[in-house]
């Protein structure tokens, strides 16, 4: 999910925090054109991903190092923002073009696997080309879905709260490991009542931080092969919500418009907000206060429901060279160098050679590396359900219209019978 300060989209984001929709860039270097082949046995490869310019330089840089130890192999690079890329993206595999290696996140596994795009890596890693060895807390089977290995992870994160630590204190707040709902829902209305700000700037339509609640009641936003929710379970979560941002417990979400494209937590508008821990860099880059990282709410004041999330490498099926693609996948997870060039981009290393690499020096990166030791260490990881084919379409359907009721032009009742829709469409396709 997944992931690196300057990442991800305002899906993901709401979904958590930071806003790719701003990053507007151009492509880097090449792009397009087939893989190929010269006379002395050199052959290219095609490289494409998205995010902002920061990361298209330490790539680049990454990619240099790589065709260094590897001058047989040419690696030709593409970017552009969150959106650009995945319509670029689907026009490519449409054409049976797409890249030949790509930046990728877990809800478009099986969407494409499915579609015959993504090339099963397993027998590279069987062919010695690609290694699953060394990777930190399991992560590497995040890309695993149906007994294929579709991805191979780059980073890791994981869903965090962010707070504005000045605030918390003047209120008297200090929240701990296994607080409940109840515990922070008081917390919110006490931030408000007695600093005159909105606790929060909004949780209720963050995909991610629902499938974590469901998580903590036995179920889940997905199953294999849908929804792991009824009607009633997101009547009750998106009425909770409403009611709150009525109350002014929640940034009103016509401020949290005005904002951007900063969050409402740095512009001073609300004490806290629900993002993938790796994203937090963002608010001291934005805001004058100082932010930490707080646990997540329980219901049961144990299980967070949390797991680890991660941007990850994926290989094209119709590539022309499987093992220069895996050796080079290889290189961008494994080398030392790469991790210390990288540094947190794509959220925490997801090797131990680059993760022992790479030693932050901002108080921000140190924090999250902190945040995931300590979440790792309260033994409340799960695993994560892979998403089902349109779980895209369903994640954007979900901001889309919990925004929507959130301010009112949509009853909760009429909102969630126009999710359940477009979600039964989506997940037919």
């Amino acid at each position: 999910m997944g992931n690196n300060g300057s990442v991800e989209r305002r899906t993901v984001l709401k979904a958590a925090g930071a806003s790719l929709a701003t990053l507007g860039l151009a492509a880097a270097t090449g792009c397009g054109g087939d893989s190929d082949g010269a006379g002395d046995g050199t052959v290219t490869i095609r490289y494409a991903w998205w995010g902002a310019d920061e990361r298209a330089k330490r790539i680049n840089r990454s990619v240099a190092l790589f065709e260094k130890k590897y001058p047989k192999i040419k690696v030709k690079t593409d970017f552009q923002d969150y959106v650009a890329f995945w319509e670029k993206f689907q026009t490519q595999a449409a054409g049976g073009n797409p890249p030949d290696v790509f930046q990728n996140a877990v809800g478009f596994l099986r969407k494409y696997d499915k579609r015959g795009i993504l090339l099963d890596l397993k027998s590279q890693i069987d062919a010695g080309n690609l290694s699953l060895e060394n990777f930190r807390a399991g992560v590497e089977k995040v890309g695993q879905v149906d007994g294929k290995q579709l991805g191979i992870p780059v980073g890791s994160n994981t869903m965090s709260l962010v707070i504005d630590e000045k605030v918390f204190e003047k209120a008297g707040i200090k929240p701990k490991q296994g607080w409940t709902w109840d515990e922070y829902s008081a917390a919110l209305k006490k931030i408000h009542d007695s600093e005159k700000t909105a606790g929060d700037t909004g949780y209720f339509s963050i995909m991610y931080l629902y499938d974590l609640y469901l998580r903590q009641n036995g179920k889940a936003f997905f199953t294999e092969d849908g929804l792991g929710f009824d009607e009633a379970d997101l009547t009750e979560w998106w009425t909770d919500g409403y009611n709150r941002v009525k109350a002014g417990i929640i940034t009103d979400p016509k401020r949290v418009e005005q904002d951007k494209p900063k969050s409402s937590l740095s512009a001073g508008h609300a004490a806290s907000e629900f993002t993938w821990d790796n994203f937090t860099v963002r608010y001291t880059a934005e805001g004058d206060s100082s932010y930490g990282l707080a646990p997540i709410p329980t219901t049961d004041g144990k299980q967070t429901g949390q797991y680890l999330a991660s941007l990850m490498l994926s290989a094209s099926a119709r590539t022309k060279h499987p093992k220069e693609v895996a050796q080079f996948i290889d290189f961008m997870v494994h080398d030392p160098e790469v991790g210390k060039i990288m540094g947190y981009d794509r959220g925490i290393l997801a090797t131990t050679e680059q993760y022992d690499a790479f030693k932050p020096a901002d108080a921000p990166s140190k924090a999250i590396a902190q945040y995931e030791q300590d979440v790792a260490a309260a033994g409340v990881l799960g695993a994560n359900t892979p998403h089902p084919a349109g779980a895209d379409t369903v994640e954007s359907a979900f901001l889309r219209i919990g925004g929507d009721m959130s301010q009112g032009t949509t009853k909760v009742s009429d909102a969630v019978k126009q999710f359940f829709s477009e979600a039964k469409t989506a997940l037919a396709v």
